[in-house]
């Protein structure tokens, strides 16, 4: 494929519902302008777009995929984003390479939860869109309908290219010369209607329909002579903003004579290959052999093989202008979301937002001493997919794989038993509990031991309350009961055991106390034993202070449609959950933000998926602890003193 220049170019994101068509489409186009003879089919497992091992078992995409069609001397860059919700992280990667998003919807099913998501991803990034109506061949497909509901449910500026009324109007908007001269009446001249629409489109003020037929191959070419005639060229881009080598504010145009930079906004961990960087160029030029700087791991990079991809063909690369996107291999250092450019003139491009995980999975090695494999494996997939998170937990020692659903965990684990050969269980998840007392206790702890040689001693006299520091000590000793050299071991035994608790075995909080008695030995006693003297005047304190368990609550907040408010709250309710308060948001959007157990809190994304239709989402953090039920506790405690048993 030759080399085209920034302003022969376009970049275009096929984003919509799972199963819309998108990948289908583009087998259409490739047939169109001769690239391939006959259509591939997603159920076949033959398709251009979709060429990964698991995307073929699966049917449907799973990652981001490059298809450049070459089309009336043009090179329009397809990505071909995944649908289903868990691969969000997918389309954010793809919209910061693109000058515009078509959103596919089958007309067939009509507007669907993606169809929404997808708008609100155009809005979110300010992207230029077309809406395209695909599998138009279908029985009792009443097309006028689909239409009509887009109309109303995204607005005025979602019109058809045949409804030359709507599109007078919509096109009217664009400028207050245009708006007078449609408001007394005169008509617009070719070059001004022309120009209207194309700024209308590029400012996301007009959302043009277009319909097609991808097995009939309908609708195709109309299709891309829109996106050639009306969607922003690179070089219409707005300014990129990014931070020079001082962390100021500093801007590039998209200008193939300028200094280079670019921005990574996907990685492939090819078997063949190794690592392929997909990169986007914003300024200047790339060539291979040239030497490019990494502004986040302030390192440069030579760059060596450079291709154009097309699903998993490779085709070389000329020297590749700004605007185009191109894959580059084997760079060392290089990862999603980071920056190369001209070291003498840097600039770092933002990185992409991916969404908090809003699931969480403790996972184990399968075969057990294979947890350096895993972590390597999941590490490596980590480099193509860095929306999920590996995450080791200090206190419940498990490791948790986080992301947006059981769609994508699943795929990950199965990615990492094919590709590194190391399997996962999923196991329980643990909760942090905390062990604090609501009570006082007055206790002696007494180390004795005689044994031959010397001996050891150490007798400690010390009370505990409540207290809202995490851990308080002090000492009220008088008359030289204990010789002062022994109170900071005292002291130590005290804070080692606050690591595991009497009840349960948890760390314990809140907790005060005070040595204010106890004896010593001349010849036998020792920092040790008053160390141990100590630890069991605690585990004998504790228990006699009313110890409790305490739980980690969480704050979550939830945004969803009103009409889910009443199942949502009900839900929360269920869970030992408090709701603190609703806000309004535009759309019909409510925000409701609540306090819940994390108990309760586990599968919450997968229920709230399910009862909002995929409408909903949310956010969770830490708030604090609070004293968990007793008959809660109770359970917790039998469950903790028969693992021990087991143990022993």
């Amino acid at each position: 494929m030759k080399g085209y220049k920034s302003d022969t170019i376009r970049n275009v994101a096929l984003i919509g519902h799972g199963n819309c068509g998108k990948t289908t489409f583009l087998e259409a186009a490739l047939l169109a302008t001769g690239v391939i003879n006959r259509l591939g089919k997603v159920e076949d497992g033959n398709t251009v777009s979709d060429y990964d091992k698991m995307e073929i078992e699966k049917g449907y995409s799973i990652s981001t995929s490059i298809v450049p069609v070459e089309y009336n001397k043009v090179k329009i860059n397809f990505i071909d984003t995944p649908g289903f919700f868990d691969f969000i992280g997918e389309v954010n990667s793809a919209m910061r390479a693109v000058e515009a998003a078509i959103i596919m919807v089958d007309a067939s099913a009509g507007i669907q939860v993606g169809t929404e998501k997808a708008w609100n991803t155009c809005n979110e990034f300010d992207m230029p869109r077309f809406f395209l109506l695909t599998k138009t061949d279908k029985e009792n497909v009443d097309t006028a309908k689909v239409v009509e509901d887009l109309k109303a449910k995204f607005g005025v500026s979602v019109v058809t290219l045949d409804d030359k009324d709507a599109l007078n109007e919509a096109i009217a908007e664009t400028s207050e010369e245009l708006l007078d001269k449609f408001f007394s009446g005169e008509e617009f001249t070719e070059e001004e209607f022309k120009q209207g629409l194309h700024n209308g489109i590029a400012s996301g003020d007009i959302a043009p329909i277009l319909k097609s037929s991808a097995l009939k191959g309908e609708g195709i070419k109309e299709l891309m002579d829109a996106i050639i005639k009306y969607i922003p060229t690179p070089t219409e881009h707005k300014e990129y903003h990014g931070l020079d080598g001082d962390d100021k504010d500093t801007i590039r145009k998209v200008d193939p004579n300028g200094f280079a930079s670019a921005f990574v906004f996907k990685t492939i961990a090819d078997p063949f290959l190794g690592k392929i960087s997909l990169v986007k160029v914003i300024s200047g030029k790339l060539t291979p052999g040239q030497e490019i700087y990494n502004t986040r791991a302030e390192k440069s990079e030579k760059l060596g093989a450079m291709f154009f991809l097309r699903g998993k063909t490779q085709g070389e690369s000329a020297p590749v202008e700004a605007g185009d996107i191109v894959a580059i291999a084997k760079l060392q250092v290089t990862k999603t979301g980071d920056t190369l450019c001209d070291k003498a003139h840097p600039i770092t491009y933002p990185p992409i937002s991916f969404p908090q995980p809003s699931l969480y999975v403790a996972i184990e090695p399968k075969v057990k001493g294979e947890e350096e494999k895993v972590s390597s494996g999941l590490h490596r997939l980590m480099e193509e997919d860095p929306s999920f998170v590996l995450e080791r937990n200090v206190e419940t020692h498990q490791t948790l794989l986080g992301g947006q659903g059981e769609i994508q965990l699943g795929i990950i684990t199965a990615k990492l038993k094919e590709k590194f050969a190391t399997d996962v269980v999923y196991v329980d998840q643990k909760i942090a509990y905390r062990e604090t007392i609501k009570g006082s206790s007055d206790v002696q702890g007494k180390h004795k031991k005689q044994s031959g040689g010397a001996g050891q001693y150490g007798d400690v006299h010390i009370k505990f309350s409540p207290s809202q520091e995490e851990f308080e000590f002090s000492e009220a000793l008088f008359g030289g009961s204990i010789p002062k050299n022994y109170v900071p071991a005292v002291e130590k035994g005290l804070r080692e055991s606050l690591d595991k608790g009497p009840l349960a075995g948890c760390k314990v909080v809140n907790v005060k106390a005070v040595l204010y008695d106890g004896s010593y030995h001349d010849v036998d006693s020792n920092e040790m034993a008053f160390k141990i003297a100590a630890s069991l005047a605690f585990k004998k304190g504790i228990v006699e202070a009313k110890p409790c368990l305490l739980e980690p609550i969480m704050h979550v907040e939830i945004l969803i449609p009103d009409e889910y408010m009443g199942d949502v709250m009900g839900d929360m309710n269920k869970r030992r959950g408090k709701i603190l308060g609703m806000e309004p948001q535009n759309g019909g959007i409510q925000k409701v933000m609540a306090e819940a157990p994390q108990a309760e809190l586990f599968d919450y994304a997968v229920t709230l998926r399910s009862m909002t239709q995929a409408r909903g989402s949310f956010t969770m953090n830490f708030e604090r602890y609070e004293e968990l039920p007793a008959h809660l506790a109770e359970k917790v405690i039998a469950k903790h003193k028969a693992e021990e048993e087991a143990a022993h």
